[in-house]
């Protein structure tokens, strides 16, 4: 699988679209995926918005619990990275990042605004 370096800088706005979920590495027995250090992934939504155009939304799966986020506050992802996949007949591109945070001085807007 190649990862592929995302800058953020070029997505525009990015904000949080739904609470961070638990990801589940098997969804039947509810078992929590975990990184290599033990750590529950969760995913988050987020929306971005490139040079005004649609927006769009990219699950990015982060390691541990991400605080104070919620639907609407605009985001900083830091060390956002793509991963194309494929399996089978599926493809696809996955998103990780290190870390997703509250942008500080940023208010939260609710439905509408830039991203």
């Amino acid at each position: 699988m190649q990862s592929i370096p995302v800058d953020t800088a070029r997505l525009g706005v990015l904000r949080c679209a739904n609470a961070p979920e638990v990801k589940f590495s098997n969804s039947e027995t509810q078992e929590v995926k975990k990184d290599r250090d033990g750590n529950p992934v969760y995913t988050v939504a987020v929306t971005v918005r490139p040079d005004g155009r649609r927006i769009s939304v990219i699950e990015v799966a982060v390691s541990g619990e991400p605080k104070g986020l919620e639907a609407g506050q605009v985001v900083k992802v830091t060390g956002l990275t793509a991963f194309v996949w494929s399996m089978g007949d599926r493809q696809g591109v996955s998103f990780r990042a290190d870390a997703i945070t509250p942008a500080h001085g940023a208010a939260a807007h609710g439905k509408g605004g830039d991203a």
